[in-house]
């Protein structure tokens, strides 16, 4: 199932393609860097170990069946895995980018089991042609500022000297500022073609691009969101895309269970932009 929130525009303008084109190509050109380094803001901070092609993430504070890491950079280059390698047991691994690059990811994320990977960066995300997940449970990528727990307290990528109160409760939501970044998801698209023999239009749908596990979900939370020709496929699971400003989103229910819903959005709804042959 797929769900979109935010106000749509039927034309867009000139201007805005080329600040977009401009955006994109200099986020991705060779000199913009492409690499995870933990800060020092956690109980137990997260631990990076280059091995070849792979970027071997550990540590990170446990609490429960959750597990947090926190960044100053996230980016993942094109060739690259960043392997978060967590134990069988963990539910949730919660993972926040408190410095101010852009993540990039072209390469996979993985982790084990079936842990449901949450990824927040105010700045922005940037998902290109060869980024591809490989993990077991649910993705939830977003430009919040932070994690919000029942009790009321955060996990923040904007304020993260403020020391965190790790507990066992699962956070319940994410707070979203008053401009968060864009979320960019780049892809070839579906290709239509024509049938010879009963010269009916179809499509063919790479099986590239970002793709759960059946039954999970697929989300993408934040400011302006653009599916640039990107794939997004949750069989049987959820694919949810809410693009809002100054509010709280609501992620995991009582159950535990990943489940994306508007708790207090003031009617502050940023644009969805479906382009280059993206597959609905």
């Amino acid at each position: 199932m797929l769900r979109l929130c935010a106000l749509f525009k039927s034309k867009w303008k000139t201007k805005s393609r080329i600040f977009y084109s401009f955006f994109y190509t200099l986020c991705f050109s060779p000199t913009a860097a492409a690499q995870i380094v933990p800060d020092s803001t956690l109980p137990v901070n997260s631990i990076v170990t280059p091995q070849g092609n792979t970027l071997l993430i550990e540590g990170g504070t446990q609490t429960g069946n959750n597990l947090f890491h926190s960044f100053q950079q996230f980016s993942v280059p094109e060739n690259a895995t960043a392997y978060f390698n967590n134990a069988q047991a963990i539910q949730n691994i919660f993972s926040r980018v408190t410095g101010t690059s852009i993540s990039n990811i072209d390469g996979i994320i993985q982790a084990n089991g079936s842990a449901n990977l949450f990824l927040i960066n105010p700045n922005g995300i940037i998902l290109g042609r060869n980024a591809s997940l490989n993990i077991g449970g649910s993705f939830i990528a977003s430009t919040a500022n932070s994690f919000i727990f029942q009790d009321g307290s955060q996990f923040s990528a904007i304020n993260p000297q403020s020391p965190p109160i790790l507990t066992v409760t699962v956070p319940i939501g994410l707070q979203l500022g008053a401009t968060p970044g864009e979320i960019v998801v780049k892809g070839e698209g579906h290709n239509l073609r024509i049938d010879e023999e009963t010269q009916l239009v179809t499509r063919d749908i790479s099986s590239s691009g970002l793709k759960v596990t059946s039954g999970n979900s697929l989300a993408l939370i934040g400011g302006n969101i653009i599916i640039d020709g990107g794939i997004l496929t949750a069989t049987d699971g959820k694919i949810e895309i809410l693009s809002a400003l100054n509010g709280l989103v609501s992620v995991i229910n009582s159950n535990g269970q990943i489940a994306i819903r508007q708790e207090e959005i003031s009617q502050q709804y940023g644009d969805i932009q479906l382009l280059q042959r993206f597959p609905l």
